[in-house]
């Protein structure tokens, strides 16, 4: 009745006036989010299948955290037009549109981002994996294919078949590399892709998820080949690259 063009939009003055006189009182909270998502449309409608998401629960984790935290109404302006932002700013900018696929999540995000927590887990693993590489190589005396050092072999560090018993080395492994390549090209990925995606998402998931993908590799890599030894982050790289892939598709 309200939308006889069939466009799945309403206007939001006709909308808040239908909430209020309906029998069924809509959730305070998400009328908020709704009246909100309206403010940030630039005709000032509601649109249906954004009813549906809300009454449903199908919004991001993100955009649930930024409205319960922030203000009720967007800015009108357009977020790539923002002009004389930091670099903090112009980076948040960047990550809201690299990973967010919703531009309603976008612009939550930009404007209420705060830097607490940091996305301090990528960072800690890329460090670590840096101090280690140096500490065997200053040791050894060998910056590319370690591996080949019989001294290298034998880091408790190190996945290798003969240590199945040594729970620890499935997870371990990540934090050791052949070389200068292999470390730069993980590294950069991991700051790159995992970064933006934990600013986005949190450490757990993304820790999980890059765990879980180190997991596999080792797993993997046991049933495949079981005398071949496993060194490299690269299993959790590959998990990020998937969920970023995720992203663009979405």
């Amino acid at each position: 009745q309200l939308d006889p063009e069939n466009t799945g939009f309403i206007g939001v003055e006709t909308f808040a006036s239908l909430v209020h006189s309906h029998e069924l009182p809509l959730d305070p909270a998400k009328l908020d989010m709704l009246v909100a998502l309206a403010q940030g449309n630039d005709e000032g409608q509601v649109c249906y299948q954004e009813l549906v998401d809300l009454i449903s629960s199908k919004r991001s984790s993100s955009f649930k955290r930024a409205i319960a935290n922030g203000q009720r109404a967007l800015p009108r302006d357009v977020l790539l037009d923002e002009t004389g932002l930091g670099f903090y700013k112009r980076f948040v900018r960047y990550v809201a549109y690299e990973i967010l696929p919703c531009e309603m999540d976008r612009r939550w995000y930009f404007y209420q981002h705060r830097t607490c927590p940091p996305p301090v887990f990528m960072a800690a693993v890329t460090l670590t994996q840096i101090i280690v590489f140096l500490c065997y190589g200053a040791r050894l005396n060998k910056w590319v294919l370690q591996t080949y050092h019989p001294e290298y072999m034998k880091s408790p560090l190190i996945y290798h078949p003969g240590h199945r018993a040594r729970a620890w080395r499935f997870l371990t492994y990540m934090f050791m590399h052949v070389g200068l390549e292999q470390l730069g090209f993980n590294a950069l990925l991991q700051l790159m892709i995992g970064v933006p995606l934990e600013m986005v998402h949190g450490i757990l998931r993304i820790s999980f998820l890059y765990l879980a993908g180190v997991l596999a590799g080792s797993l993997t890599v046991s049933i495949t080949d079981m005398r071949a030894p496993l060194v490299g982050g690269s299993g959790g790289v590959y998990a990020l690259c998937s969920a970023h892939l995720a992203n663009v598709v979405m």
